[in-house]
C-alpha cells in the first residue's frame, strides 16, 4: 500500500474547502478536490499544483446520485482507497436582507435544497465513499458544520447566535445527530467521524463578512482529518474545543 495518504474535500474549489485541501496537501496528501463547476474546480487544481500539492479533480455534485458514484469510481481508480474524508460542501439558502430566513414565511422549496445538499448530501458521499475508507488503515471523516447547528448556543438567550435562519441552521443541526450516528454505527471498526465549526469565515458564502480567513476556518477540520489513532469520535469541534450539540 501506498504510503501517501489520499484524502477527498467536497466544495473545495473556493473559500474553506480549497484551504482545506491546501493544508491538506502540505501536510503530504494526496488530494481530491471535489466541486461541481469544471472550471473553478480545474483552477483550483492548478493553483494547488502550483503551490507543490498533489491534487486531482473529482467531478462531484453532491445532490446526483449518478455524479456521486462516478466520483467514488473515479477515486477508487486513481488511488484505490481514501484516508481521508471531508464534507464540505454546502448552501445557506436563499435569504431576506440580514441573513434572515423567517419560519413563518419559509418557502418549503428552499429547505428542501438546502436539505439535499446540506444532510442527504453528506450521506450520498459518505456512503459512496465507504468502501474506499474501509480500506484506509487510518480512516477519517469530517462533517463541516456551524456554531448555528448547536441547539443549546442556540436556545441560550445570552449567546450570540445570528439572525434566524429556518432552513440553514436546521441543516446543521441534523448534520450534527447525523454524524453522531454514524459515529455509533462505526464504534470499533476504527473510522473516526467527527463535525467541525470553523467560525463564521468571511468568504462569498457569508458575503465576506466574518472575523476569520479561510485559513483559520479550516484549521480545525484539518485537524479532525488527520487525528491519530484513538482519536474522538462523534463529537463537535471548534478550535477551543468542543462545542456542546
Amino acid at each position: 500500500m501506498s504510503e501517501t495518504k489520499i484524502a477527498l474535500v467536497t466544495g473545495a474549489n473556493k473559500g474553506i474547502g480549497y484551504e482545506i485541501a491546501a493544508g491538506l496537501g502540505g501536510l503530504g496528501y494526496r488530494v481530491g478536490v471535489g466541486a461541481r463547476d469544471a472550471a473553478r474546480r480545474e483552477s483550483a487544481v492548478g493553483k494547488l499544483r502550483a503551490a507543490g500539492v498533489d491534487a486531482f479533480g473529482v467531478p462531484l455534485d453532491v445532490t446526483d446520485d449518478r455524479s456521486v458514484t462516478a466520483a467514488a469510481e473515479l477515486v477508487e481508480g486513481l488511488a484505490g482507497r481514501l484516508d481521508a474524508l471531508v464534507n464540505n460542501a454546502g448552501i445557506p439558502g436563499e435569504m431576506g436582507p440580514g441573513w434572515l430566513q423567517d419560519p413563518t414565511v419559509l418557502d418549503l422549496d428552499v429547505v428542501r435544497t438546502v436539505v439535499d445538499t446540506n444532510v442527504l448530501g453528506v450521506v450520498r458521499v459518505t456512503n459512496a465513499m465507504l468502501p474506499l475508507l474501509r480500506r484506509s488503515v487510518s480512516p477519517r471523516i469530517v462533517n463541516v458544520s456551524s456554531s448555528v447547528g448547536s441547539l443549546t448556543r442556540q436556545a441560550d438567550p445570552d449567546t450570540e447566535i445570528g439572525p434566524v435562519m429556518a432552513a440553514y441552521a436546521p441543516t446543521k443541526s441534523f448534520l450534527n445527530a447525523l454524524t453522531l450516528q454514524y459515529a455509533r454505527q462505526f464504534a470499533g471498526t476504527g473510522i473516526l467521524i467527527n463535525a467541525a465549526c470553523p467560525g463564521l469565515v468571511a468568504t462569498d458564502f457569508t458575503g465576506f463578512h466574518g472575523p476569520r480567513t479561510p485559513a483559520q476556518g479550516a484549521a480545525t477540520p484539518i485537524r479532525l482529518a488527520t487525528l491519530p489513532d484513538g482519536g474522538p469520535t462523534g463529537s463537535f469541534f471548534e478550535d477551543d474545543g468542543v462545542v456542546p450539540w
